[in-house]
């Protein structure tokens, strides 16, 4: 009874505390439209009906939840052990690179093959691009947190130079972009809606995560070196290959969100590549305390908040930048709920003082 109370208890922090962490930054965000001279209950309304009030509005948000998902990933799965990795926006730089020279290389192939060259290649580079966090940090000491935001600059640097030089369209003018995939090597829509199928791979991508950490062997390595990595090494576990194995995985779930970004939304690349969806997918993690089913329901959550920005600007005139706004109060939120996590009392093990027995009185 009291372990079945114990994990209640535990499983209702996890809970209670990100949901009030929303609720106090839709109030801070409130205050702050008031202060702007904006009703901050039409905003909430806006926001609602962009993203939830309508079966269209849900494809927008489901359409942009879909690479949440997936670059939620790359921090929630070295979080395990204990790496706080944030080269999100850079590893779904790099898929995308990589998806859109697939997709140009194989053109003449059969559509489902070009997608599955564009899927592999996006998964590998994005996959090496993250692996060499975790080799900086394990084999030369290298703060994991500042060679991955470090290493989104260089990404996006690489795409800019790829596509204002050697993978440049001539006929791209205004905007220098790679040459175009062919139509029919588009990712497409699931029938009788316009979300794409990327949705799909984000939500496996999440399943898969989850059984592969919670329900292998491999999973079980991984919460235990990111639990104690001393403990772990005298207990014989390769922490160094467990480290490039997490980081690999991380950076290729990314990396297939350039590839549905690329195949789906712009079907080219160029700067629109590099839109924050990566960063968005840490803010995902650390709502959904690094568990990818629950990050499931966070990028939707946040996917309909990105939605609703051109509704804020059409209906009540805030510019489109105010959702980011919104975003970074949740962001700094999270973060300082996370120093309140084991010291709020209702959330403790009662402790029951042992029964003094006739027979365990002290002797007078």
């Amino acid at each position: 009874m009291m372990n079945v109370l114990s994990s209640w208890r535990s499983l209702s922090e996890k809970i209670i505390i990100p949901i009030a962490a929303l609720i106090l930054s839709l109030v801070v965000f409130g205050i702050f439209c008031a202060l702007n001279g904006t009703n901050p209950f039409a905003v909430y309304g806006v926001i609602y009906q962009s993203a939830f009030g309508s079966a269209f509005s849900w494809q927008g948000t489901l359409v942009r939840a879909a690479p949440l998902m997936l670059t939620a990933l790359c921090t929630a799965l070295p979080a395990r052990l204990g790496l706080v990795v944030i080269g999100n926006e850079g590893a779904l730089v790099m898929g995308g690179i990589g998806a859109i020279a697939a997709g140009l290389a194989f053109s003449s192939l059969p559509p489902l093959v070009v997608q599955i060259a564009m899927a592999i290649a996006a998964i590998i580079l994005g996959g090496i691009w993250i692996m060499g966090v975790g080799a900086l940090k394990y084999y030369r000491g290298v703060n994991e947190t500042i060679s991955s935001l470090l290493m989104n600059y260089i990404a996006i640097a690489i795409l800019n130079t790829l596509v204002e030089g050697p993978m440049r369209d001539p006929s791209s003018l205004n905007k220098p972009s790679t040459y175009p995939l062919l139509e029919v090597n588009w990712l497409q829509s699931i029938p009788g809606s316009r979300v794409h199928f990327g949705l799909i791979y984000g939500l496996i991508a999440c399943v898969i995560a989850y059984f592969l950490i919670q329900r292998t062997t491999f999973g079980f390595g991984v919460r235990t070196a990111g639990g104690n990595i001393r403990a772990a090494k005298i207990a014989g576990l390769p922490v160094g290959k467990l480290t490039l194995a997490v980081c690999f995985l991380a950076g290729s779930c990314a990396g297939l969100a350039g590839m549905v970004e690329v195949a789906a939304i712009h079907h080219r690349a160029n700067a629109s590549l590099n839109t924050g969806y990566g960063y968005s997918g840490i803010l995902v993690a650390f709502v959904a305390r690094n568990n990818p089913l629950a990050s499931v329901l966070v990028a939707i959550l946040l996917g309909g908040l990105l939605a609703s920005g051109s509704g804020l600007q059409r209906s009540l005139g805030l510019n489109d930048a105010s959702v980011l706004v919104f975003q970074g109060i949740v962001f700094l939120v999270i973060l300082f709920s996370e120093s309140i996590y084991g010291k709020l009392d209702f959330f403790k093990d009662r402790q029951v003082p042992p029964k003094i027995t006739p027979s365990t009185q002290p002797i007078a």
